[in-house]
């Protein structure tokens, strides 16, 4: 090969490697980087000290279960909220509550959790819902995570979010209800022991439907064929609906315990105060022994970890829910 050919063939092959170098960088200055994943509990919320174990329980065990991804808690309840921002500005109250979490005491709405994790670069969040069941609070919830999801941009990567997911509240499905069932195996057996009926008193709603807690009810009786209730504080079924049907299941002692994720407000007056309305009081003055205890579903690991299956099972589809 003479000289000059030789030449040209060095500077061909020498143009092609600087090209594929060019071409090389370029795609990998241009190459999108990881979606940031984050994951939100909406929770109703409480304003008992106390009751914040049986929130944080549930959330210790998310962060065990994603431990690469952060995990930020939020309240749904407007009323609770204004009672944790009225204390961040008591000193005295922060003193004699040393150990409250710094994100209980500046707790949030899930929109602005939701637009804080979004403004801090993370575009893929999943929403889980630690409500009983499908209420007003998980409505409202939905329709706002799915008016997010309506946004759209001129250009699609100026899109907020590239996948905003919401995991559906404790009983939801068949399924659900099954697997709660065994979660509350404890609770039958300690009312067995008793000789006592055992009442629990859910949240109710007078908005939406509480069907899912008639067949919370029929699903427990069916498992364990002993006297169980379940009554509201509001809509159906009511005090007075509980309170015939004890009287027809002629048992005399009752044990009673909040069907809520903390014992909070409603647990500690509604259901076990000395006021003349509370349901201790008046299941007593109908002639029943009764026994209370304070404790919030989300101290019991089995109904923590239901919530932990619905984040997985909302983790693992495009919007969530299914």
């Amino acid at each position: 090969m003479t000289f000059p050919r030789l030449r040209a063939t060095i500077a061909t092959l020498v143009g092609g490697l600087v090209l594929l170098i060019s071409i090389t960088a370029l795609a990998g200055h241009h190459e999108a980087p990881p979606v940031k994943q984050a994951i939100v509990l909406a929770a109703f919320g409480t304003s008992y000290p106390d009751a914040l174990q049986s929130i944080l329980n549930i959330k210790a065990k998310v962060e065990k279960a994603n431990p690469d991804t952060p995990v930020r808690l939020a309240f749904t309840s407007e009323i609770i909220r204004k009672k944790w921002q009225k204390r961040q500005q008591d000193t005295a109250w922060q003193k004699a509550n040393p150990n409250i979490p710094a994100d209980v005491m500046s707790v949030k709405t899930p929109l602005a959790v939701i637009a804080d994790l979004q403004n801090d670069g993370f575009r893929d969040i999943t929403v889980q819902s630690l409500h009983i069941f499908a209420g007003e609070e998980f409505a409202n919830l939905e329709n706002m995570i799915n008016a997010l999801r309506s946004i759209r941009t001129i250009r699609p990567h100026h899109t907020p979010f590239k996948e905003l997911r919401l995991g559906r509240p404790a009983l939801e499905t068949g399924d659900d209800i099954l697997e709660a069932v065994r979660v509350l195996k404890a609770d039958v057996t300690e009312a067995k022991d008793m000789d006592a009926a055992l009442v629990y008193m859910g949240h109710g709603n007078s908005h939406y439907s509480t069907n899912i807690y008639a067949d919370f009810q029929n699903g427990m009786k069916n498992e364990y064929d002993y006297p169980i209730f379940i009554s509201c504080v509001e809509g159906s079924p009511s005090f007075e609906d509980l309170l015939a049907e004890l009287k027809a299941a002629g048992k005399k002692n009752v044990l009673l315990k909040p069907l809520m994720v903390v014992a909070g407000d409603h647990a500690a007056n509604d259901m076990a105060g000395d006021e003349e309305d509370s349901w201790k009081v008046m299941l007593t003055k109908a002639g029943f022994k009764v026994t209370t205890e304070l404790r919030g579903l989300g101290s019991l690991d089995g109904w923590a970890d239901l919530y932990v299956d619905h984040l997985r099972n909302a983790m693992n589809q495009p919007h969530g829910l299914q």
